[in-house]
């Protein structure tokens, strides 16, 4: 490593909100370790050529999104530290810090659950291992469950074409299903495919994507709901990683970040449940969970006896009115704590929590943690 002031580089896309959380966290890092880094950064799309500069350049580190063999290899040939911010190589070739995929693929299954989807489908891209790897654990998790399961798993090419395919494809599903797309491009081709196939959505198809880059999600017709991951936090951690590798020290081969949650629009805005109670009910806690509501204010807005309401609500969603008022707050609870700087008790009132105290002690029974805690962990 040199004597004088770090120099990294950092091979990352500007072009995304995931690369561009990357950066933010590894920013994040040197500030707040004093790292006195010094950054190499130049603006560039996903799948980039390796630069040109690369070669000549003499630095002591870098972070890079590796998403394929032949920039692995340039970047082998430096003989200095690399950290890997991408699952893109099926052998990887430097120490990884990616996405926890198993996490991002259940919580869009429990997201689907939640709505009452029975029926499940996945749209992939198979250039990208790390869309591999997504459709085999929603292959796999579906299959515990003995739920029905549709891939459609391409690699894309005219984009005209490729919209006719998915229209086709989209047309022989069972009405009703959720289709999870590898990530909100993708998701976002699952959209138009939907127009043009003269399917709904969410009523005929739901459509969840992966990243929730913001600005795609919300020109999507209707807007995309999309899973959240904690690019910040990867990038924070690779940082760390990084450092620990230019001080000659032993680190893990491979880290997975956790996703935040569910960002939720128009796309996946249904309750598709047969019973038009159980389904009044649903619909009825997904608005006002967060308005302080309580069981009593269910049965008053659908009149049957409790233990009828609790029953059925076990069958379909497998649990209780009860749980499903909490589970819809601490999503709340959760995104607020990761993406925002409210103080405890303004996301407690947000939430539908009387106190804080309240809030920290179901938080802490959920998730091992105080909501303090939690907020620390994401946001480094």
């Amino acid at each position: 490593m040199s004597t004088t002031r770090p120099r990294i580089a950092l091979l990352i896309e500007t072009s995304n909100v995931y690369g561009r959380e990357l950066l933010r966290g590894i920013h994040s890092w040197a500030s707040e370790n004093d790292a006195n880094w010094s950054f190499r950064l130049v603006e560039q799309g996903r799948g980039a050529a390796e630069p040109e500069w690369l070669r000549d350049w003499r630095g002591d580190g870098i972070i890079a999104r590796v998403e394929d063999e032949r920039i692995g290899r340039a970047l082998s040939e430096l003989r200095i530290p690399v950290v890997d911010v991408s699952a893109g190589l099926e052998q990887p070739l430097f120490p990884r810090v990616v996405t926890n995929s198993q996490r991002v693929v259940e919580m869009a299954i429990e997201h689907f659950n939640e709505l009452g989807i029975k029926n499940f489908a996945f749209c992939g891209d198979r250039k990208f291992f790390w869309s591999r790897v997504r459709e085999s654990l929603f292959r796999s998790l579906l299959e515990e469950r003995e739920a029905p399961c549709f891939v459609r798993s391409s690699r894309i090419g005219r984009p005209d074409t490729e919209i006719g395919r998915l229209a086709r494809w989209l047309k022989g599903l069972p009405a009703g299903t959720g289709v999870l797309a590898c990530y909100d491009i993708r998701g976002q081709e699952v959209l138009e495919a939907c127009r043009e196939a003269g399917l709904r959505a969410p009523d005929d198809v739901a459509v969840l994507g992966i990243h929730n880059d913001e600005i795609l999600c919300e020109f999507c017709d209707p807007p995309l709901s999309s899973v959240i991951p904690n690019a910040r936090l990867s990038g924070y951690e690779a940082a760390s990683v990084l450092s620990r590798l230019m001080s000659g020290d032993k680190v893990e081969q491979l880290k997975r970040i956790d996703p935040v949650g569910i960002a939720k629009r128009q796309s996946t805005d249904l309750v598709a449940i047969d019973d038009p109670k159980i389904s009044s009910a649903l619909a009825f806690i997904l608005e006002n969970a967060c308005k302080g509501i309580s069981v009593q204010d269910v049965l008053a807005k659908v009149p049957m006896a409790r233990t009828q309401l609790e029953r059925q609500f076990r069958k379909i969603l497998g649990r209780t009115p009860r749980e499903q008022i909490e589970c819809v707050r601490m999503e709340r609870v959760t995104d607020l704590l990761a993406r925002s700087s409210l103080p405890i008790s303004a996301v407690a009132e947000s939430a539908g929590y009387e106190y804080p105290e309240y809030l920290t002690v179901a938080f802490k029974r959920r998730f091992g943690e105080s909501p303090r805690e939690y907020r620390a962990r994401s946001k480094r």
